[in-house]
C-alpha cells in the first residue's frame, strides 16, 4: 500500500478536516502532506523525541513556557503552512488558538526515511522564516547525530554534532546532551 498523495484544499477545509484525520498531516501552501499514514513513527523516533521533551520538561515550566511533543500544530503566519514538529518549544506570547502556535523559539524533527528530505530542506526554509525561532535541530535516529541550527547576527549557523556533545538552546538557557537525547536509543 502507498501513502495517500498531497491534497489541494484550502485552509479552511484543512481545519475543519484535520481532526477526523485517519492520519497525522501537514498542510503546505495549498496542499494537505500525509505523515506517517501507515504505521506511525517507529521506537527510536518515539524514544529520541520523548528524551528531548522529557530532558526538557521542567526547564520549560519554571521558565513560563510551552513545551509540546508532535500533537501540536505549528502555524507559520507568512506561508498559511501548518507543521506538526516532533518537540516544539514556545516561550513568546500565546496565540490565543487552542490548535495551533505561531512562534515558538525551539524546534526538532526526528528524521524518518519518509520525511528525511523534507526536514532538511522544506522545513529549513520555513521555520528558519519564523522570527522568534533561536534553534532547530534535525536528530538522527540511525547513528548518534544532531544537525543543530542556531540563529546568529546576519543568519543561521550550523553545528553538526555526532558521538557526543551538546548543542545550546538559548530560549531555556541551558544545552542538551546527545546522552539525553539517545539515552535507551544508540
Amino acid at each position: 500500500m502507498t501513502d495517500p498523495a498531497p491534497k489541494a484544499m484550502s485552509v479552511e477545509e484543512y481545519l475543519r478536516t484535520e481532526e477526523k484525520s485517519p492520519y497525522k498531516r501537514e498542510y503546505v501552501g495549498g496542499f494537505v502532506y500525509p505523515l506517517h499514514a501507515q504505521a506511525g513513527a517507529g521506537r527510536p523516533h518515539v524514544l529520541i523525541s520523548g528524551n528531548i521533551f522529557g530532558v526538557l520538561y521542567l526547564d520549560a515550566l519554571r521558565a513560563g513556557c510551552r513545551l509540546y511533543q508532535n500533537d501540536m500544530k505549528l502555524r507559520v503566519e507568512d506561508s498559511a503552512s501548518f507543521f506538526s514538529p516532533d518537540v516544539m518549544l514556545v516561550c513568546d506570547r500565546d496565540s490565543g488558538d487552542n490548535d495551533a502556535e505561531t512562534s515558538p523559539c525551539f524546534l526538532v524533527e526526528v528524521l524518518s526515511p519518509s520525511t528525511a528530505s523534507h526536514d532538511r530542506f522544506g522545513k529549513y526554509g520555513v521555520y528558519t522564516s519564523i522570527p522568534s525561532l533561536q534553534t532547530y535541530l534535525i536528530v538522527e535516529q540511525k547513528e548518534r547525530r544532531v544537525y543543530a541550527y542556531g540563529r546568529r547576527e546576519g543568519g543561521w549557523d550550523l553545528q553538526d554534532v555526532s558521538g557526543s556533545g551538546s548543542v545550546d538552546i538559548p530560549c531555556l538557557n541551558r544545552a542538551l546532551t546527545l546522552d539525553e537525547i539517545y539515552l535507551g536509543v544508540l
